[in-house]
């Protein structure tokens, strides 16, 4: 029997597996999303575009990501599940064809003091084994090469079986570690202000302690009086013992009211409590009691490097491990390639491959030794980023939060190459991202809006980069936007002087910052800036910063609480109605007794995710109802929570209503673009663009002649952007001198001074490489960024 020669049908259809080849979002409801269903291809990279606050995140993060990782949480043993955090299912109908998702966000790295870049990346444990393999003279295992690691020593008598007799003998243990003992791998030491500890004419009742939280009225109070110290004696009548208990004891088991208590000297305590966090996690008022209390001094007996003696004296080709860890990342790269040791080939071979991935993501610049928390969101995720290069791992979901941040347009296109790399692999890559450069790559877009807030949830655009320019979107009006040099730039009023800058990797830099201006600073990432501004401007009488670093808040902090909005509304309503202020917070008096004020109830079900239900007695308004009777104008504390910030400005106005505080506050909400927020929205559903309005909104109230914005554009759509700069213009109008560190053109072209920085990054930077106006800069082309300013502006 002949066989056909023709080709089957079968043999012409795609096999089933072939054919997912798509996430599809049906119905999806998080946060502001209204019934969003979206197609998005596999195996391609989609970018997803909208104003701040449109809902890109929560269809890419808070949708998506989420539903990927709640589902591969729940194929690991309830007893795995029992330690890890309850994922809730996102509110949408139905999701089909995920894939295992990667996110790589904007997150700050661990703000452990202890964590550095190379720890972070695992290169540290890498260069711990390939000293421990050819350190000279050898000391022992990588741990005696790790400043986490200290040394442990014991002796003792141990018994020895052998057969049916048994002896004793001595016996001593020692565990070689590389921690140096003075600082306890720190890398500095504290020095303590006794003077600012306490008020030593008062007695402890009278409330002598300054330390931030130390209230006598509570359980301190008792715990003090519970370890025998005079609570009604000044401190400065204290005994030498007693002055001793106060400050160094060590900790000690006491009982206070029939309750098993330990007590400890206050500077232990206060090293555990505080000095143990990295100091841009601290609150705003621990850190300035932390600066006000406490010098922090170079380790004098390992001279800041963390490690022991014995660490340091063991070493290759005339380095320690101190000494490569400080080394310039694409300098370090170059010395491990000059080791040929066939012993350790493929030791050598994982870490070079790790040190040029640094290079390649435009980190090459930083050190090994630099503290993780010192990083800047950019940084972070690029750092972040490392790992995943060289990963095996393909038809997975790398997810993007805006990578773009803190790169110089000179250093995007290196960023794209590597998104594109990704893909190439076959990865499906989503990211969230506003500059043109990096949508320009794209092979899908989804463009969300067509406003933000309440005003947005929707889908305006999907397809390819071609169709969103040719579209009516806000995305697709303002991709090509270009902008014109000032015609007239403001004169300077005076200047800040900084002389001999030698922060970081600047080189005696000597600059006049000029007043009464705007003023830009720029140059690629690296290259100083944060460096010249933050270690020689920030730290000056008058100056108020507004960084990068994370608003502090959970679910319970809101727009209103964080902004200090709550308190004049707060003050007004207990006025109108003759009540205690207590009964408008829902964290305090007038909170639902059931939700405890937070307006849902959790259930915990032990192995199982958690569920978060509205509470059927407040209907989720997190008030008493009695508390919801009280009116201010017409409305109760709960409808004025709901109330968008241009709505609220209307309300707090005129009127009966009218409160001038809260009004104030407001108008500076509503200045910074944030007039669509609802008072009383959770910070932690808020986007990245819009904490860092809401942080600039509330930055702006500080008293001060000089602001420093450091990025101000992160997270802003290109419509914002020009919203920012009108923001700018009014501070300045307004008698204030204004310094942005910036990487975005339009801010550039619309400053009265530029200050740049470079010409490369870390030990190529770190000088002056042009200062006077825009236009001169684009004139000039002399630099980098007077090459990209040019081409932005069209010269």
């Amino acid at each position: 029997m002949s066989m056909p020669t023709g080709t089957t049908a079968e043999s012409q259809a795609v096999p089933a597996a072939d054919s997912h080849d798509l996430i599809r979002v049906e119905g999806a409801r998080v946060n502001n999303l209204k019934d969003v269903s979206v197609e998005i291809p596999k195996r391609r990279l989609t970018v997803f575009t909208g104003v701040s606050g449109s809902g890109k995140s929560s269809l890419v993060f808070g949708t998506i990501a989420a539903e990927s990782q709640r589902m591969i949480n729940e194929t690991y043993s309830a007893f795995v599940q029992g330690f890890m955090p309850t994922l809730a299912r996102p509110e949408v109908d139905l999701l089909e064809g995920l894939t295992t998702a990667i996110i790589v966000d904007q997150e700050r790295m661990g703000a452990n003091p202890r964590s550095t870049v190379g720890t972070a990346t695992d290169a540290n444990a890498l260069l711990r084994i390939l000293f421990s393999r050819l350190g000279d003279p050898h000391i022992g295992s990588p741990n005696a090469y790790s400043f986490n690691i200290p040394t442990v020593k014991a002796s003792g008598a141990i018994t020895v079986e052998r057969g049916a007799k048994t002896k004793a003998e001595k016996a001593t243990f020692n565990r070689l570690g590389g921690m140096c003992p003075r600082c306890e791998g720190m890398g500095s030491v504290s020095d303590f202000d006794l003077s600012a500890l306490y008020d030593d004419s008062k007695s402890l009742s009278e409330g002598a302690l300054t330390v931030p939280g130390y209230s006598m009225d509570g359980w301190y109070g008792r715990i003090f009086s519970g370890a025998g110290l005079p609570m009604d004696k000044p401190i400065a009548k204290f005994s030498k013992k007693d002055l001793h208990k106060l400050l160094y004891s060590e900790p000690e088991k006491i009982k206070v009211e029939g309750v098993s208590l330990t007590y400890e000297g206050l500077i232990p305590k206060i090293q555990k409590s505080m000095l143990s966090k990295d100091r841009e996690a601290m609150q705003p008022h621990v850190r300035a009691f932390v600066d006000r209390a406490i010098t922090f001094t170079t380790c004098p007996d390992c001279g800041g490097t963390r490690l022991a003696p014995e660490a340091l004296s063991s070493k290759i080709r005339g380095k320690n491990i101190a000494d490569v860890c400080a080394m310039q990342i694409n300098d370090l790269a170059g010395w491990v390639r000059e080791l040929d040791e066939p012993s350790v080939a493929p030791l050598l071979r994982g870490l070079q491959h790790l040190l040029d991935s640094f290079a390649e993501i435009g980190l090459g610049y930083l050190s090994l030794d630099r503290p993780a928390g010192t990083l800047s969101g950019g940084e972070a995720q690029r750092t972040k980023m490392i790992r995943h290069l060289g990963s095996s791992l393909t038809d997975v979901t790398y997810v993007f939060d805006e990578p773009t941040i803190g790169l110089h347009p000179h250093d995007i296109q290196r960023m794209n190459n590597l998104l594109l790399q990704l893909r190439d692999k076959g990865n499906t890559v989503l990211v969230v991202e506003h500059k043109p450069e990096t949508i320009a790559i794209a092979d899908h877009v989804v463009d969300l809006g067509p406003a933000a807030g309440t005003g947005g949830g929707s889908i305006c655009f999907e397809g390819t980069v071609e169709g969103l320019q040719a579209s009516d979107t806000i995305t697709g009006r303002h991709l090509g936007d270009t902008t014109r040099l000032k015609e007239s730039v403001r004169p300077s009023t005076g200047a800040l002087e900084i002389r001999g800058a030698s922060t970081h990797n600047l080189k005696s830099v000597d600059v006049d910052v000029p007043l009464g201006l705007l003023c830009v600073v720029t140059g690629v990432a690296g290259s100083g800036k944060s460096s010249l501004i933050h270690g020689s401007v920030a730290r000056r009488e008058g100056v108020v910063v507004i960084d990068q670093s994370a608003i502090k808040g959970s679910r319970r902090s809101n727009p209103a609480t964080y902004s200090g909005l709550l308190e004049p509304i707060r003050k007004a309503f207990a006025k109108a109605n003759g009540v205690k202020p207590a009964l408008f917070s829902s964290n305090s008096e007038g909170a639902c007794p059931t939700c405890n004020g937070a307006g849902v109830i959790y259930t915990d079900l032990g192995v199982m995710a958690t569920v978060e239900s509205t509470c059927e007695d407040c209907d989720g308004k997190r008030f008493q109802a009695a508390v919801l009777e009280f009116t201010l104008g017409g409305r109760n504390i709960a409808e004025v929570l709901a109330m968008p910030v241009a709505e609220a400005e209307d309300f707090f106005g005129a009127g009966e209503a009218r409160t001038p505080a809260a009004h104030k506050i407001l108008d500076r909400l509503k200045d910074v673009g944030l007039g669509y927020l609802t008072l009383g929205q959770p910070l932690t559903t808020l986007s990245g663009g819009e904490r860092q309005r809401l942080k600039l909104a509330a930055q702006m109230a500080e008293k001060g002649d000089v602001y420093v914005l450091d990025e101000p554009t992160t997270g802003l759509h290109l419509a914002d952007v020009e919203q920012l700069l009108g923001l700018l213009d009014r501070l300045v109008d307004a008698g204030k001198s204004v310094i942005v560190i910036e990487h975005h053109q339009a801010v550039m072209a619309h400053a009265d001074w530029i200050i740049d920085l470079g010409p490369g990054a870390g030990h190529d930077g770190g000088r002056v490489v042009f200062e006077g106006t825009p236009s001169e800069l684009v004139r000039d082309r002399s630099t980098l960024t007077g090459e990209h300013l040019a081409a932005y502006v069209g010269r």
